[in-house]
């Protein structure tokens, strides 16, 4: 299992990004590992030795991004505050990170292209962005009892799934001229959605 990005090694990283390259300029099937190590700057050999295959880089390099967008998104981990103020942060920080990111959003288009012929390819992308998440998110909420949610892991799926609803929407399916939308408006819905108990 490739390491989390706080310790790769640089020449780890230096190949994933020239990976990265590689991937959304030409695709999975037009990416060659010769490819990837001349952008990376590195022998074949040298690829080889940090990666087993094509499709074992492509994996690495969906976990390095993923895990990447989590700790940009989520933080630590640690959530502590009362709810309106964290789940409005996190939303917030998952809009503004992503709807300006646009090798991001190539990445999510690529992933979602390959599902079809790859499906454990993007099996990691929810595994190593999608599950860590929610599960932290939904730990958060069933420590928050003043919410009185009937059902904490719902409510945290349902907050991310119109989150990444949006940016799908928006950015990465070319939707903002067609549904647009102001993201303080769904973030508002969201939290007024969760926190509403509260106010009653």
């Amino acid at each position: 299992m490739v390491q989390s990005p706080a310790v790769l090694n640089d020449k780890a990283v230096q190949i994933l990004q020239g990976a990265m390259q590689e991937f959304l300029q030409n695709g999975y099937a037009g990416t060659s590992m010769d490819k990837v190590a001349a952008t990376a700057g590195v022998s074949k050999p040298t690829v080889y030795n940090y990666f087993k295959d094509k499709e074992g880089l492509f994996r690495a390099l969906i976990q390095y991004v993923a895990q990447a967008r989590c700790e940009q998104v989520m933080g630590d981990g640690n959530l502590e505050g009362r709810p309106e103020v964290v789940i409005r942060r996190l939303i917030t920080n998952a809009i503004e990170s992503e709807l300006h990111d646009l090798d991001y959003q190539n990445f999510v288009r690529l992933v979602a292209g390959e599902s079809g012929r790859f499906p454990q390819l993007a099996q990691a992308f929810v595994e190593y962005l999608t599950k860590p998440a929610a599960d932290q998110l939904t730990d958060y909420l069933k420590g928050c009892p003043e919410l009185d949610l009937p059902d904490p892991e719902a409510t945290a799926r349902v907050v991310l799934g119109a989150t990444v609803f949006f940016i799908m929407t928006q950015s990465v399916m070319h939707g903002e001229h067609i549904m647009p939308m102001e993201p303080k408006r769904l973030v508002d819905s969201l939290v007024n959605l969760v926190t509403r108990s509260q106010a009653a």
